[in-house]
């Protein structure tokens, strides 16, 4: 789908990619993970603006924020201009592993910013597999079995994937951050602070999840009042990339059950 199902806009120098621009119902907000991309959102993006919402995937700062703020507070602190600039202080706020981490704690300091919120994978409470230990050695044969613990079935560990994984980690300015975050991420749990969010929450989980496995989500489920886990069967870290089809449907439907129903017709 790539570029066809979504625009790329800048805002106070800041990229993202939008789809349904012309609604007027409450927008959504994406935030992909630590190594990701607005393509890991790009069957969700389409399903959403062709229900009638704005959704708006920021391209985080995971590169070039300057080293000192390269922690979750930093990337916090960017999300929080970024909704600002990009008219999006009231939003459903949905996020995947690192993404999720971020949502979570945005949706604990800017609550009244926060219309809903959508956590998938999320890190957080502990993962399993961290992401600095992808990043110790650049090739492929170190590096499959690690990528392959994202997914339930090993085939979506493409030589393409890799070779974005390794041309990301022989930067020595990208890798350095990153360690940075992975670092941040192992530090930062949240799980005492999960009764701090008080907002309608869906945790939609693989239940082969390798990084953020179900007792993960469990507790996630266990520390926030009202939330909902929904399984995703045959599934490991990234549901709306493995299943979307499965993903899509939960999602929507807890956007209709909980902002109600988006615009009749929208621009892409």
């Amino acid at each position: 789908m790539g570029t066809d199902s979504y625009e790329m806009k800048e805002v106070d120098g800041m990229m993202y990619a939008e789809a349904g621009a012309g609604s007027d119902a409450t927008p959504v907000l994406l935030l992909h993970g630590m190594m990701g991309t607005v393509e890991n959102w790009e069957t969700l993006i389409p399903a959403v603006a062709n229900a009638g919402y704005r959704i708006v995937c920021p391209i985080l700062p995971m590169y070039s924020i300057p080293l000192k703020n390269a922690n979750l507070q930093g990337v916090v602190d960017f999300v929080g201009r970024f909704t600002a600039a990009a008219n999006m202080e009231h939003a459903v706020v949905t996020g995947n592993s690192f993404g999720g981490h971020i949502a979570a704690i945005y949706a604990m300091q800017f609550p009244e910013r926060v219309a809903a919120l959508v956590l998938s994978g999320a890190s957080g409470i502990y993962e399993v597999e961290t992401q600095s230990s992808v990043m110790r050695r650049s090739d492929k044969n170190y590096l499959r079995p690690r990528v392959e613990k994202t997914f339930y079935d090993p085939k979506h560990c493409t030589d393409e994937l890799l070779d974005y994984v390794i041309d990301i980690i022989s930067s020595r300015e990208k890798a350095l951050r990153l360690i940075r975050f992975a670092r941040a991420v192992d530090k930062g749990t949240i799980k005492n602070d999960l009764d701090k969010i008080n907002t309608p929450t869906l945790l939609v989980w693989g239940k082969q999840d390798q990084i953020t496995p179900p007792d993960v989500a469990n507790t996630f489920n266990d520390g926030i009042q009202g939330s909902e886990l929904h399984w995703v069967d045959k599934c490991g870290h990234v549901p709306m990339m493995e299943q979307p089809e499965d993903f899509n449907r939960i999602y929507l439907d807890f956007l209709l059950r909980t902002i109600g129903p988006g615009s009749a017709a929208v621009a892409g």
